[in-house]
């Protein structure tokens, strides 16, 4: 790192003189690492948040899962409204300051939504629930502005394309972090194994962490490229065209479905170690293998669908967690090994699907455009976080609705029953969700022509 900031130091000096030549490559790994601080919030609530409210403050797992998708709903009504804000203010926006500064009540909040309540009272669910709003709040009112920067960072598209390489790969070493060191960390940083303390000293850890790195990228960001295109049209006109757009409407169908299956997969995954398995521990590693592989299944996906096309890659890898599923559902699995594999197979499925939506994306706002007359890009991604943030809470509410219903008690023995209808849940939700992701693709109307994306 100390090498990295050298070299910015070196090229901050010429600034004047070249103020849109190339960034260096120290600079841009530095600006991708701001992923890295990202993820560890974001990985920590999508793999444990839940289970901390059941499992370690004690909250009825029904209401949990209710509050988490409130939450995920706002949240993407959050990023929605953030993105259009930027959109509006592109001119004016200094997103350096913007990241600097806000990273500080992006790591409190955080830190705020993994403090205990005092009490089991009313009130203090609320106070839960205000504190998970305002960590959302504060994560999309950074994080949209750190995604719009990767436009400024460079002109070049082969430095845009390692600033998103790196960026996932620092995303996925976040993930792989929190996966196995947030209860080790937790505890040695407490000396006890309490989850009440534990959970919360390792949010202080990530935090200080997080806004460090914040701290550091929007201060060396600068940016390399003119804005000069003109302010956007009416809002009401963009997501009109968006409504008339069947690729877009179905692609992101089918998008949610995923989402929604992959989302009650993942979340399952501690208490199914825990409960039907008795080896917590072994969750914990099952989550950071799942994230492990995804630097392997990435660029098979992407050689698969160059031979394929996208649409029926798709297909491809939906029907491969359908099979994967059955087989869960109709044999079971007592094993731990066994578990881990089968989680390993579904995110090489998961990973496979996403790439297919990031890449067939942007061909949506071609075909909206031929279709509609109408050319849209920021209100494209925009809805799309929206739409998926939506999808995380439905999926969030029926894995806790569907546990609840089944009698689950957090900390408790189950019974055969209740460990029957976790199964239940954790097998037909995503099946049934993943059929109907086959059936909104099978709607596109794109096609092969998306085959130019890969």
């Amino acid at each position: 790192m100390t090498r990295a900031m050298d070299a910015i130091a070196v090229e901050q000096a010429e600034e004047p003189a070249r103020l849109f030549a190339r960034p260096s490559k120290p600079r841009l790994l530095l600006f991708a690492f701001g992923d890295f601080a990202f993820n560890l919030y974001w990985q920590s609530v999508m793999m444990f948040l839940l289970f901390y409210y059941t499992d370690g403050i004690d909250l009825p797992i029904a209401i949990a899962a209710t509050t988490y998708m409130v939450a995920s709903v706002w949240d993407g009504i959050a990023n929605f409204a953030a993105g259009m804000m930027l959109e509006r203010r592109q001119s004016t926006v200094r997103y350096g300051g913007l990241i600097a500064i806000g990273g500080v009540p992006l790591g409190l909040s955080f830190i705020l939504m993994y403090l205990p309540p005092l009490t089991k009272g009313a009130g203090d669910i609320a106070i839960i629930f205000i504190a998970h709003l305002l960590f959302r709040t504060a994560y999309a009112a950074v994080n949209v502005p750190y995604l719009a920067m990767t436009a400024r960072i460079s002109a070049d598209a082969g430095d845009r394309a390692l600033v998103a390489g790196s960026r996932m790969l620092f995303g996925t070493s976040a993930a792989v972090i929190v996966a196995l060191a947030t209860v080790p960390l937790g505890s040695f940083l407490t000396g006890t194994a309490d989850p009440k303390r534990t959970y919360v000293a390792a949010a202080v850890f990530f935090a200080l962490v997080g806004a460090a790195i914040l701290a550091v990228v929007g201060a060396t960001y600068r940016e390399r490229v003119a804005i000069s295109r003109p302010p956007s049209g009416s809002i009401r006109a963009a997501l009109l065209s968006l409504a008339r757009n069947r690729a877009y409407v179905s692609l992101n169908a089918a998008t949610m479905a995923m989402i929604v299956a992959i989302t009650v997969l993942g979340k399952s995954v501690l208490y199914y170690f825990k409960y039907v398995l008795g080896d917590l521990g072994a969750g914990q590693l099952a989550l950071a293998l799942m994230f492990m592989v995804s630097a392997v299944a990435i660029p098979a996906w992407m050689l698969l669908g160059r031979v394929v096309g996208l649409r029926l890659l798709w297909l491809i890898g939906a029907v491969a967690g359908i099979l994967a599923l059955a087989l869960f559902a109709g044999v079971g699995i007592g094993a731990v090994r066994e578990m881990q594999l089968f989680l390993i197979v579904m995110q090489v499925v998961n990973i496979g699907l996403n790439f297919v939506f990031w890449a067939m994306l942007p061909n949506t706002i071609e075909y909206g455009e031929s279709e509609t007359g109408v050319h849209v890009e920021g209100a494209v991604f925009g809805v799309a976080a929206l739409l998926q943030r939506i999808a995380i809470g439905i999926a969030t509410a029926i894995l806790g609705w569907g546990f609840a219903s089944a009698g689950y008690v957090a900390n408790a023995s189950q019974s055969t029953a209740t460990l029957a209808g976790m199964r239940a849940t954790v097998a037909v939700v995503p099946l049934v969700f993943f059929a109907l992701s086959c059936v909104a693709m099978l709607l596109n109307p794109l096609g092969r022509r998306s085959e130019a994306a890969t």
